[in-house]
Formats: C-alpha cells, structure tokens, sequence
C-alpha cells in the first residue's frame, strides 16, 4: 500500500497536475478533496469531466465517474456483494475505494485518453428493436454504423501512418530535393542536347539509344515476369505436398479407424457437447442474468447516506450472529450420518469444480484451433489466388513455423486425449459417487423414517420442525432426566474444546490490544509533536512571508525610481542631442541649414511678431485720434434714425384717422371700409 501511495504522489506532483504533495499531506486530504483529485485525473484523460465537483449534487457525480470508469473498463475489486461498497465508497470518497482507482489511472494515462477518444465515436447508440422497424430510423442507423466502421478504418490507417516512420518534414526535403535533382537533369539533358546537335548522325544514335532502353526495359520485365513463374512453380509444389500431406493423413487415420473408435469418439464429443451445451453453458447464462439483474437493481437504487451504511451494517451483524447459532446447533448435534455426507459432497464438488475447468480449457483450446484453421485458410486463400508473392525465405520461415505449430498441435492433441481420458475416469467415478450417494440417501430416509423424522435432511426449516416434533415426542414418552445430562455433558464437552481452540486466539488478542495501546499512544505523541512542528512551521511561514511582501514592495519602490530615472535620462539625452544638431546647424556654412536652426526659427517668428506688432500700434494710434470724431459722427446717426422712425409713425397714424367712415358703394350694396 505504501508503495501506491507513493506512485500516485510522485505522479500526481508532475506534469501536467502539479499537486505538490507529500504523503502525509495526501494522506490527510477530506473526502471532499480526494474526489476532486480523482476528477481531475479524469479530466486529464476526458476534458469534458473538467469542473469543479462543489458545483454538481453527489449523485450526478458518482454517476459520471461510474459511466467514465465503465467505459474505461475499470473492473472493481472483490465481488458482486463489493459493487455496492464500491459505490458507496465512491460517493463518500473513502481513500480504500478512491486511491486503488487513482493507481490504476495514473499507470496507463495515455492509453486511457487514447480508450476514452475512441469511446466517443465508437460506442454505439442503444436502440430498441420497436423502433427500428421505421424505414427512416433504420436506414439511418445503418448509415450510422457505416460511418462508425469507417473511422475505425481511417483511424487504423493513421496509427499506421504514426507508426510508419514517416513525416511530413521528411517528405517535404525529398520533395525538395528531387526537384533539384530535376533542374539539374534538365539542365544536363539541355546540355547534352547541344553537343549532340553538332553530330551530323544525331538523330539515328537518339532512335538506336531509345530502342535499346525499351528493349532493356522489356528484359526487366521478363526477368521479373520469369521469377514470378518461379515463385507461382514453388508455391504450386508446395500446395501439392500439403495435398499430400493431407491425403496421407487421411489415409492413415482411415486406415487406423474402426466403426467401434468412431462410434466412442463421436459419443465422447457428443457427451462433451451436451455438457457445454446443457449445463455449463447454462450456469454462465444464468450467473450473467444474475449479475445483469444485479447491476441493475444496484444502479437504480438512490445514494446511501450514513444512516443507511449503519443499518445494513446492523442487518449483516444479525445475520452473522443467525449463521454461527445455526453453526453451534449443528456441532451440537454431531451426527455421523451428516459427516459421511459432507464428505461425498466435498467429493462430488471438487469433481464439479474439476469438470468445469477441464470444460474451459476445451472451450479455449477449440477457439484456438478454429483461431488457427482461420488463419490458415487465409493463408491458403491468399496463396492461391496469387496476389501476393511469398519469397523463398519468408516460405521458409513459413514452413519451420507450421512444423513448429504442428509439433504444438501434436502435444496439444496428446494433452486432449489424456485429459478425455481422466475426463472419462472422473466421469465414471462421478457416477459411482452419485449411485453412492442416492443409496445413502435413500438410506439416510429409511433411517429418518425409522426414528420418525422423515424429511429432516431437506432444508433447514423442515429440520427445525422435526426437531420440534422429536422434542414434543420426547416429552411425551417422558425422557429421564440422564438424556438431559448427556446432553449437557455434550455441550460442556464442545464448550471446552471451543474455549481451548479460542484460548490462544485470546492470548494474541491481549497483547495485540497491548500492542494497539501502545501504538495508539505513541500515535498521539508523533500527532502531538507534528502538529506543535506544524504550528512552528506555520508561524516562521508567515513571518517569510511578510518579510516577503515588504522586499517585494521595496523592489517594487526600486524598479518605478529607477524607471523614472530612465526616462529622464533618456530625455535629457534627447535634449542634448538636439542642442548638439543646433549648434552644429549654427556653425555650418551652408545658409540652407543655417535657416533650418531653431535659433533662426525664433529670430524669424520674434520678427514677424514684432512686425505685426507695429501694424497693430499704428492701427491703436488711429483709432485713438479719431475716436472722439466717430463717436459724434454715430451719435448723429442713432439721432437721425430716431427722427426717420418717429416721422414714419405719425405718417401711419394720419393715414389710419383719414381711411375711417369712408363709404364705397358698390353695385346696390353698401359697404363700410375701416
């Protein structure tokens, strides 16, 4: 164990997690933290199961854990009975359930992503078969599994271009370089093309020098052509040994067979059948459903809270005590029968244990044989159609490798043929035991139906009401009390020897609780030490770190002085710059970059602004002297324009008293005009 805790923190320390973790600081995480560690992994491996657990209810999160570590093929340890305490582990993040599926993540993570990526495209959808009926759901489920199987196709492709050795670096440089290659045989055909033109016969030696690369190339062929005929001459050779190879066999195997050996051969694989087919393959069907009803009923039952854990762990504590009560009464009762029994039925169990597994092995090495036939079918097949052209070194690998196979095979057959034999012994000797055991039986009835408790062999019920039944019968016939002390004497006896059997069991169990004592206080002394280690640790932590913070203040004081004393810097060397291209400037003889001086700007803008300042005082000077003159003057407008408004007034004010009573008489009518 403490070598997989140490795996898992090395590994959840690097890349790309970064835990910085120890130990004692992964030993001493909350179930709270454990899970989403575990989430983390598996986001790393699916980054769709990437956020933050505090955010989803406890049950959606055991469910998406369950689906990933399903699909992923995490198989759980222990049995049926352990899935539902693996569930439950997993909700509660307990560190025996979450640390052994961190150590199998962290051992394959690439391959998981690989599985994972792969499970998004090539799990298929579940659809009833009701549904499939419809043309448009069928035809498009087929078009569904169409383009599943293509991207197996195209993905085994690509692992195969990955794993090829090639890039497309490389294959860009030999691009590149055979397109050089090409200029410089285009050149070099060009050159040649000019020497040749000198000749007078140029043309002739172009057609003869062509004819012999054509005839040249049509040897090739017929070499190539000619080993082909080889290799097809060979393969054919070898095709008729095999052929007679095979009739040989069949000969010697006919001519060794009888009809008794036939008839006992197919009888052995005919009882060989009926047991695959009648029982074993049964019983796995049925274990299967079980396991399928199982799951089910686990999956559809709601999160177990505490309270739940404790009375299932109540329940399991009754039951416990029921099984060994009904273990005391059967040591109490100590008939010999029962132990004749037991022993032929831990006789007939092995034998079914045996049976069992010598039927697996025959299943495993018929799938390898038909494996094998396959295989060389194929191998026929692709021999015989001629696509591929086997050479003589791979044929003869070929060949050591079939002898080496049928050497195998041999073995193998010899194996098969011993195991049916102990196969038919065991068989006989099951049905010995059988017999033996239904005459006991039949026995044991006659003896139960002579005592008067016929049945008391079938189950535990019935065994407790004959029990009862013989007590009350018992008392009826009025047993003398010497039964009842034989009977105590019994008890003390097995008392006795359970007390000398669990005497040294107490004995370990003392000094195992002194030892328990005495870890437990050495426990508290090491906690006591690391935390008052961990309180020092903590306050020396927090004093760096606030020494820390006030040099990272003054670092940070230092770097904007120093920044600011840059810039300076660089302005006063700006500055400086410039004064130096002026007085450079000033100093030339040339007249042209003399004007181009600041000096010579600002003599030319102090000019024109005093220039412009004379205009302005004149033009003050002016309007002072005549300020007095044009007051009067525009003193005298406002007068005459008062005079020409108040003239214009009294002339509207005459009109308007003349136009009233004034009477216009038009065509009959009388009409007042105001």
């Amino acid at each position: 164990m403490s070598e997989q805790l140490k795996f898992i923190v090395d590994q959840l320390n690097r890349e790309p997690f970064k835990k910085n973790l120890n130990l004692i600081t992964f030993d001493s995480l909350e179930p709270m933290q454990l899970l989403q560690i575990l989430n983390d992994v598996l986001a790393e491996i699916d980054p769709k199961h990437a956020i933050d657990i505090r955010e989803e209810m406890p049950e959606q999160t055991t469910k998406r854990m369950f689906a990933l570590l399903g699909m992923l093929k995490y198989k759980p340890p222990g049995n049926h009975a352990d899935v539902s305490r693996f569930r439950q582990g997993l909700v509660t993040g307990s560190k025996p359930v979450v640390h052994p599926i961190l150590f199998w993540l962290l051992q394959k993570v690439p391959e998981l992503k690989k599985r994972a990526y792969l499970a998004r495209f090539l799990v298929k959808l579940e659809i009833p078969s009701e549904f499939l009926l419809d043309d448009v759901i069928s035809e498009t489920y087929h078009q569904y599994e169409e383009l599943v199987e293509g991207f197996k196709t195209y993905h085994k492709e690509c692992e195969q271009l990955r794993t090829s050795g090639f890039s497309t670096a490389e294959i860009r440089r030999d691009i590149s370089a055979m397109e050089e290659e090409k200029d410089q045989l285009i050149k070099r055909v060009d050159r040649l093309k000019k020497r040749v033109e000198s000749v007078s016969s140029h043309q002739r030696m172009l057609e003869q020098a062509r004819q012999l690369r054509v005839e040249k190339e049509r040897e090739e062929a017929l070499a190539h052509q000619k080993q082909e005929q080889k290799n097809q001459l060979f393969q054919a050779e070898q095709r008729l040994q095999r052929s007679q190879q095979q009739l040989k066999d069949l000969r010697q195997a006919s001519a060794d067979a009888s009809p008794e050996s036939l008839m006992k051969r197919l009888e052995e694989e005919i009882k060989i059948n009926s047991y695959m087919v009648f029982e074993k393959l049964p019983k796995e069907l049925d274990s299967m459903r079980r396991t399928m009803q199982y799951v089910q009923k686990v999956i559809s039952e709601p999160a177990m809270g505490q309270a739940d854990i404790q009375e299932m762990e109540d329940k399991i504590k009754d039951v416990d005590s029921q099984i060994n009560q009904l273990i005391e009464r059967r040591m109490m009762r100590n008939d010999p029968m029962d132990d004749k029994l037991t022993l032929y039925r831990q006789q007939a169990s092995i034998i079914i244990r045996k049976k069992e597994a010598k039927a697996e092995e025959l299943q495993e090495s018929r799938e390898e044989l038909a494996t094998a036939e396959k295989e060389l079918s194929q191998r026929r097949d692709h021999g015989a159609g001629g696509d591929g052209v086997v050479k003589r070194e791979e044929m003869q690998r070929l060949v050591t490798r079939l002898r080496s196979k049928g050497t195998q095979y041999k073995k193998k057959q010899k194996e098969m043929a011993e195991l049916q034999a102990e196969y038919g012994v065991l068989q006989r000797t099951e049905d010995l035991l059988t017999q033996r055991f239904e005459t006991v039986q039949k026995r044991l009835v006659t003896v139960e139906a002579e005592r008067g408790i016929a049945g008391y062999s079938n189950t535990q019920e019935e065994l407790e009401r004959v029990s009862a039944i013989k007590s009350e019968l018992d008392e009826k016939k009025g047993q003398t009390l010497d039964d009842m002390s034989e009977m105590v004497k019994k008890l003390n006896y097995v008392i006795a020897q359970k007390k000398e059997a669990l005497s040294p069991l107490i004995k370990e169990l003392r000094s195992l609780r002194e030892q328990n004592h005495k870890v437990r206080q050495e426990h508290e002394d090491k906690k006591t030490q690391y935390e008052r280690t961990a309180a020092g640790l903590e306050s020396n932590s927090s004093k760096l770190e606030q020494d820390v913070k006030a040099l990272k203040e003054a670092t940070e004081q230092d770097e904007n002085r120093y920044q600011y004393l840059n810039s300076q810097s660089q302005i006063t060397e700006v500055q400086i710059q410039r004064a130096a291209d002026e007085v450079k400037a000033y100093v030339s003889s040339d007249p042209l970059e003399r004007k181009k001086t600041v000096r010579e700007m600002y003599l030319k803008n102090i000019a024109e602004q005093e220039l412009l300042g004379k205009k302005l005082r004149e033009k003050q000077k002016m309007v002072r002297e005549n300020h007095s003159h044009n007051m009067e003057q525009m003193k005298m407008w406002k007068d005459l324009e008062l005079l020409i408004e108040c003239k214009k007034q009294c002339f509207i004010k005459a009109q308007n008293q003349a136009s009233i009573g004034k009477v216009i008489q038009e065509g009959g009518e009388d009409r007042l005009v105001l």
